[in-house]
């Protein structure tokens, strides 16, 4: 089994070699991402920056979120991580993005979202998308946002 710093280290190895650089806007996960990358040596080569966007209004203000997204869909949502992802890419001028949001618990959650749900937005040349993420239940906290962190890893570097 792969550790979180394995991860992220093959990562930050094959950002290098293509030539690709990497940005997050992180809300739920609360700057984990940026943690595991910056933990790489050598990862200011391809790690150029993170947003911690953890309000709706810094969504908006800085990653350029569209409020109508916010409202027809809620924050945790694939259009919000998809578009925060977009607007940190746009942004800070990477060729790939990552985002999160989500419900890191032990509030918040919905019926279709519960606690534990993370919506994992990637920005590529290519385009952009989002995939859900439901944790392992039984997860407090901080378990919960380790996971999605390492799942949006493992997803950018299969898209690598």
């Amino acid at each position: 089994m792969n550790t979180p710093n394995e991860i992220a280290a093959r990562l930050i190895e094959q950002c290098a070699k293509k030539n690709i650089s990497v940005s997050t806007a992180e809300s739920c996960t609360g700057g984990l991402i940026a943690t595991l990358l910056t933990d790489v040596a050598g990862s200011s080569a391809v790690f150029l920056g993170a947003c911690v966007t953890y309000t709706n209004e810094v969504k908006m203000n800085l990653l350029g979120v569209d409020p109508a997204i916010i409202a027809e869909h809620t924050e945790v949502s694939h259009a919000c991580a998809k578009a925060m992802a977009e607007g940190v890419r746009k942004r800070l001028g990477t060729t790939y993005a990552l985002s999160t949001t989500g419900y890191a618990g032990p509030g918040g959650g919905t019926e279709k979202d519960p606690v534990g749900t993370v919506y994992i937005g990637i920005s590529t040349p290519e385009g952009s998308f989002s995939t859900r993420f439901s944790a392992p239940s039984g997860l407090d906290r901080m378990g919960v946002r380790q996971a999605a962190a390492i799942r949006a890893l493992e997803l950018l570097e299969e898209r690598i």
